[in-house]
């Protein structure tokens, strides 16, 4: 465990959406330190996210199957890069247990302001994923999925699946000024994510090429890369 993270403590939290009772988060607090670099940027890829990239708060719930947290991202200024590499969740091994438990991922419609269906995988069955770093860090899951054409904005999303304390943490940025980008569907509702600790930027983010573009020919990408390989 690196020196700058220390978990100090343990609290429960509130979850201010619809229908939740009164206690249903269990919340681990770390000394505050930088998240490990993501893998580097390649001329052909684009990382989108929103949170800072320090983490301030480890969030689980007591229910895991069923709650999901997600951000919402709009490819307005990246429309050429319509395919979605991989998702990234920055989380930690050990809390509340000692070891990967597991997640499952998806990916959902985004429209008019609010979460909407289930659009990958096509199935309709969220994938099952595992963490692999021994510390905190940025756990990165294959998706490999050309965004149907017309879809601008979307929302990738994580369940914790599994109940506390035998799960897998997300972690919150230390970020206090909310983006109102972050969401949490808890007990069958998509909510703005909130808790009573005042942070509540998710720290997930997405990565997306251009290099399976449809609408690119291969002769094209070539010439692009020539430029800088």
């Amino acid at each position: 465990m690196p020196k700058a993270w220390t978990a100090i403590a343990v609290a429960a939290a509130a979850l201010f959406v619809a229908g939740a009772s009164a206690v249903d988060l269990a919340v681990g607090r770390a000394a505050r330190g930088p998240a490990n670099a993501t893998s580097p940027a390649r001329d052909a890829t684009r990382e989108l996210k929103w949170d800072s990239g320090t983490a301030s708060w480890l969030v689980a719930w007591y229910s895991g199957a069923g709650s999901w947290v997600g951000n919402d991202f709009d490819l307005s200024a990246v429309k050429t890069y319509p395919f979605l590499r991989t998702v990234r969740v920055y989380s930690y091994p050990g809390w509340p247990n000692r070891s990967w438990d597991g997640w499952r991922i998806a990916i959902y419609s985004f429209a008019r302001g609010v979460p909407g269906a289930m659009i990958w995988p096509t199935s309709g069955q969220p994938k099952f994923v595992k963490g692999k770093t021994s510390g905190y860090g940025w756990q990165e899951f294959a998706v490999n999925w050309n965004l149907p054409s017309g879809v601008r904005t979307f929302l990738p999303a994580v369940e914790q699946f599994y109940d506390y304390p035998k799960c897998d943490p997300h972690a919150v940025d230390d970020n206090p000024s909310f983006l109102k980008h972050s969401w949490a569907y808890y007990q069958g509702v998509w909510q703005l994510n909130s808790n009573k600790y005042g942070y509540y930027n998710v720290m997930l983010r997405v990565v997306m090429d251009d290099e399976h573009n449809p609408g690119v020919a291969a002769t094209s990408i070539g010439r692009v890369k020539a430029l800088y390989y």
